[in-house]
Order: C-alpha cells, then sequence, then structure tokens
C-alpha cells in the first residue's frame, strides 16, 4: 500500500483537536486560512472537523473542502450511523475525503464510558468501518486509549476493522500515559501480529499529559507507524498533542532513522505566529524549534562556542524553520567575546584594552538591566570614549 516505506505522512489536527481548546475557537473564515497555509507546509492530511458537534464545525468542513486541494480532508465521527452520514456530506466537495471513526478500546472506557463489552465494542468499530466505507475509500479507524488498552485485545480489533476495510489505523494515547519503550511496544507488537497490518497505515496520536508526546510519537514511528498525528505548537487539549514541528524536525536533524516527511520546514515559524495569533494561545518562549527563545544564547562560555562555530551549541539552523536568525543576548552572563560581536555590528571597534574597560562597565550595568540593546552599548562606548 506505502509507495514510498520510508516516508511519514503529517496528520494535522490543529482544526480539529486543536480548537479544542478553551478560547481558541475559530470562525470558518480564521479556519479555511489556516488550512491554506497548512497546505502550503506541504501536509498530507488536515482533520478539518467533527462536522455532527455544531453547525459550524460542519460549514468548516465543506469550506475547506472547497479551498483545499492537494492534502486529504478528514472529518471526525464517532461509530454511530448518523455522525458518519453528518460528515459524508460534510466532505461532499473534498477532492480526497477521509472518514475517521472509532470507539474506545480499553476496558476502562468499555466499562465506564460504554457501560459495554469487548465483544459488542467490536461489533461496533466493524459496523462503523463498514458504513463509512459505502461513502469514502479512505476509512481512518481510531482505537480509543489504546495507550491502555489489552494488546492482545487491541490487536484482535485492528485486525477486525482492516478486514472491514480501513485503510489508515490510528494507536491513540488518549491521556499521555505511556512511556515510550511501552508505547513503541505496543506499536510493534500490532506489527508482527496483526496479519493483515500490511493492508493498512499505523498512525499515532499521542498527547502530551506527561510531556512525552513528542517522545511516544517517534518510539511509534521507530516501530513501524508511518503516520502521525499532530498539532501546530502542540496545542490541543489539556496538555496538548504532539507537536508538528518537533516531530518533522526529529526525523530531519537524525538521518540515521531513515525516515522523512514532505513539510516545508521553513514555514513553521510563521505558522506557528499565525496559528498563535489567531487562537490567541501564546507560545512559551522556551518551546523547542518555534519558541522565541529558541535560538537564543546568553551564557558567555554559549556564546563564545558559537561564534567559534555555530554547531557547538546549534543542532537546527533558524533558517530551516523560517527563524529570522538566532540572537546574541547579552546578560551579565554574557562574556567579552558576545560583547565584542555586538559592538563590532555597531561600528565601535575597540581596541582590547579599551574593550577591556567597557566590559567592566557593561558587568556593572547589566547585574541591574534584564536585558542591554544597542542603545545601552553606543552609551557605554560614548562614555568610554568622553573619559578616556
Amino acid at each position: 500500500m506505502l509507495h514510498d516505506p520510508n516516508k511519514v505522512y503529517i496528520f494535522d489536527t490543529t482544526l480539529r483537536d486543536g480548537e479544542q481548546v478553551p478560547g481558541c475557537q475559530l470562525d470558518t473564515g480564521q479556519k479555511v486560512e489556516i488550512a491554506k497555509s497548512l497546505e502550503r507546509l506541504g501536509v498530507d492530511v488536515i482533520e478539518a472537523g467533527f462536522p455532527v458537534s455544531s453547525p459550524g464545525d460542519f460549514n468548516s468542513v465543506i469550506e475547506l473542502s472547497k479551498a483545499v486541494n492537494d492534502p486529504i480532508i478528514c472529518a471526525l465521527t464517532r461509530a454511530n450511523k448518523n455522525d458518519i452520514d453528518v460528515a459524508a456530506d460534510a466532505l461532499r466537495y473534498a477532492k480526497r475525503p477521509r472518514i475517521h471513526t472509532g470507539i474506545g478500546a480499553s476496558d476502562m472506557h468499555i466499562k465506564t464510558k460504554f457501560n459495554s463489552t469487548r465483544e459488542e465494542i467490536l461489533a461496533r468499530g466493524v459496523e462503523a468501518v463498514k458504513y463509512a466505507k459505502q461513502y469514502v475509500e479512505d476509512v481512518e479507524f481510531y482505537a480509543e486509549d489504546a495507550g491502555r488498552a489489552d494488546i492482545q485485545f487491541l490487536a484482535k480489533m485492528i485486525e477486525s476493522v482492516i478486514a472491514a476495510g480501513a485503510t489508515v489505523v490510528n494507536i491513540p494515547d488518549t491521556n499521555g500515559y505511556c512511556l515510550p519503550d511501552q508505547y513503541g511496544s505496543k506499536i510493534l507488537y500490532l506489527k508482527e501480529n496483526v496479519k493483515n497490518i500490511d493492508k493498512a497505515i499505523i498512525s499515532v496520536h499521542c498527547h502530551n499529559d506527561l510531556g512525552l508526546a513528542t517522545a511516544n510519537s517517534i518510539a511509534g514511528l521507530q516501530n513501524g507507524a508511518r503516520q502521525v498525528e499532530c498539532t501546530i505548537n502542540g496545542i490541543g487539549e489539556r496538555a496538548g498533542n504532539t507537536s508538528m514541528e518537533e516531530v518533522v524536525m526529529i526525523l530531519k536533524t537524525h538521518k540515521s532513522l531513515n525516515l522523512h516527511t514532505q513539510i516545508n520546514t521553513q514555514g513553521f515559524y510563521n505558522i506557528s505566529r499565525h496559528v498563535s495569533q489567531q487562537m490567541h494561545m501564546p507560545v512559551q518562549p522556551n518551546k523547542a524549534i518555534v519558541g522565541g527563545n529558541a535560538f537564543s544564547h546568553s551564557s558567555g562560555i554559549h556564546q563564545d562556542g558559537f561564534l567559534k562555530n555555530r554547531e557547538n551549541y546549534e543542532i537546527i539552523k533558524p533558517e530551516d524553520v523560517g527563524f529570522p536568525s538566532a540572537a546574541i543576548v547579552l546578560t551579565a552572563r554574557s562574556g567579552r567575546h558576545a560583547l565584542k560581536h555586538h559592538l563590532d555590528r555597531l561600528g565601535h571597534n575597540l581596541e582590547k584594552a579599551h574593550l577591556d574597560i567597557v566590559y567592566q562597565q557593561f558587568l556593572i550595568l547589566a547585574d541591574s538591566k534584564q536585558g542591554i540593546d544597542d542603545h545601552d552599548l553606543n552609551q557605554l562606548v560614548a562614555l568610554h570614549l568622553a573619559y578616556k
């Protein structure tokens, strides 16, 4: 089924799972704008919404389907006929439609959420896939809370839904519970024990409740999964979803994994800012890849090493993710090398003796301020020259 066994498909759910964050709701126009940005970024699948949940979501899926050409447009449903009917209707203009249906797989969900049995849940999952298959060829099945599901029952469920026509099987760590080795082992078990697994793509959908979403997603890919469900900036319910930019840059940086995506990584910085603004969800400064401080250096030792050779302290080039540039931030922790770098940039080419004096004055000022800007540096040099 896979033309390229080393390609990882990027399934973006910013507009569905990401939008479920309180205060982050978007109107249809905003969703279409972000969807077009995602298309330019090169995502393979855009999960456009949960059509049965509201008239607004239904309309958004319709309008996204009209506006976007290349990515698959996916609509979420529960495992019931009405949800699937509504999703199919919302996808009627999609060039490449996908219905994403599913049901709980863990005993916790089966007993306390559905008040049901494994046998009944299995039958409902199979029926939902068969029903969705009447509308679209591309059907993805999610086994909710797979991270806590019994592995043998999970394997049976996955085998049954593939036999019913599922083209993608989603193994979510819905609560962000798994450790990477546990989650990777779960994917490997399915890869080795589901006899028809070669007829479907295994997808990973990991949440970040324990800060392990990216690590678990990579573990899944290392063990045979080939689709990652993720969001821009890692937004999503509770602690968020897997961050697209983190997963993609890990694959790009670690060539030994021999896995690749079709993402234009130079678009990450701009789309990160766009999503942050539209959803009123600030990006934390120390966020990997796209945070404001991701390429900032303030420690004197780091600055010295960076100025001698960027790769001493940067494994990713800022331009590879569309970041304006690396920043040498001047603080009381900065060294002479960093100060000289900025003074030279401003046209102040001081001899060593003068630089030493200005550096001592710089340290006194830096101890009293959170950051030193160009105005401060010009003032320091002017004062030194006035008194020398």
